[in-house]
């Protein structure tokens, strides 16, 4: 049994495609899902280092 892989991204094409929700970040060539924050940490994106 042949299994297809799937077809790989350039950077150029990822940056063209619509923004998501939740958003989505690109890893050598797929594009994959960024998880959502844990509460624990979801309290700490409010903060803005200067």
């Amino acid at each position: 049994m042949t299994v297809a892989k799937p077809a790989s991204l350039t950077l150029e094409e990822f940056l063209e495609l619509p923004e998501t929700k939740p958003a989505s970040e690109y890893i050598d060539g797929a594009i994959l899902q960024k998880p959502v924050p844990k509460t624990r940490h979801s309290g700490l994106q409010g903060i803005n280092p200067q």
